[in-house]
């Protein structure tokens, strides 16, 4: 039973990620000229931003209280955790999307949402190539948001995932 509690739960997880991957796909974030829809849209991509940011890092405040995971309960919120950080990186990739798109000379090399995601996991894991970078003050303002976002809540929630994931014991496989 809880062998299928735990497949169900991946597959949960991973349509999950299927989804987010497509709307950061499809998601329209073409520049406004209108200035009342273009300061709403950015107000809805803050606030989106904030409700993400709220909800990782409530998921890795639980995970931090949970010393030992045993049960299915804390495997499902460390499947929910990684869907999160996936969300948390998606969401910056975005930001850093539309800001180069609306904004023009904000990032140097970032043209498509590759470009974006590409940065955004360059960003959050240190890498920085100098391939793409932030050279306008607003695209510096998303980026070190991004940067303290990563280090403090996407690098714990990740190192809890895979800390906990690999000391915790396999179901038996059948």
């Amino acid at each position: 039973m809880a062998d299928q509690s735990f497949r169900r739960e991946r597959w949960r997880a991973a349509v999950g990620v299927a989804l987010l991957l497509l709307a950061y796909f499809v998601v329209p974030v073409e520049p406004d000229p209108n200035g009342l829809r273009l300061a709403l849209r950015s107000a809805g991509t803050l606030i989106l931003v904030l409700v993400v940011a709220f909800l990782v890092t409530g998921q890795v405040r639980r995970q931090l209280a949970v010393t030992q995971p045993t049960g299915d309960r804390e495997t499902r919120a460390l499947i929910r955790l990684a869907v999160a950080l996936i969300a948390g990186l998606l969401v910056f990739a975005l930001a850093d999307y539309v800001v180069a798109s609306s904004r023009p000379g904000e990032f140097s090399g970032l043209r498509t949402r590759i470009d974006a995601l590409y940065f955004a996991l360059a960003t959050l894991t240190t890498v920085g190539y100098g391939d793409v970078s932030a050279e306008g003050q607003v695209a510096r303002v998303v980026v070190s948001a991004q940067m303290v976002f990563s280090i403090g809540v996407i690098a714990t929630g990740a190192s809890i995932v895979v800390r906990q994931m690999t000391q915790r014991p396999r179901p038996p496989r059948r």
